[in-house]
């Protein structure tokens, strides 16, 4: 049975309230559930110590037992000093979009324009002092 440590969602609408709960894969994510393991209240202010409540020993014990945590319980726990922070990496999300892009290129050239532009006349002069 693959156990994961993910997130149940709770609460009412527009006002999310989630349970951290070790389950089988297999159900749904409000569905069925062995073990609450805490509880995750993203309303809260991010330094809040009710934002985040965790049953660490239970946890440690579930993923001793093979349980994978969700990204965000990994996170999570990586914030808690639990476990080691991984190395993310999405090259497709730095990447700026087909406009940003385009403008990036007009200023670039306009740059490029302006440079010449203030070399241009830099250059005549020193050859008329020259002469």
């Amino acid at each position: 049975m693959a156990m994961k440590i993910r997130l149940a969602r709770g609460g009412s609408k527009k006002r999310p309230f989630y349970r951290i709960v070790a389950a089988d894969s297999r159900m749904p994510r409000d569905g069925r559930f062995i073990e609450k393991l805490g509880t995750y209240n993203p309303l809260l202010p991010k330094d809040s110590e009710e934002r985040v409540k965790m049953n660490m020993e239970r946890i440690q014990y579930w993923l001793d037992q093979g349980a994978q945590p969700t990204d965000r319980i990994a996170r999570m726990l990586e914030a808690a000093g639990t476990r080691e922070k991984a190395e993310r990496n999405n090259p497709q999300k730095g990447t700026p979009g087909k406009k940003a892009q385009e403008r990036a290129e007009e200023k670039a050239s306009k740059a490029a324009e302006a440079t010449e532009a203030a070399e241009a006349p830099a250059e005549e002069e020193v050859a008329a002092a020259e002469e």
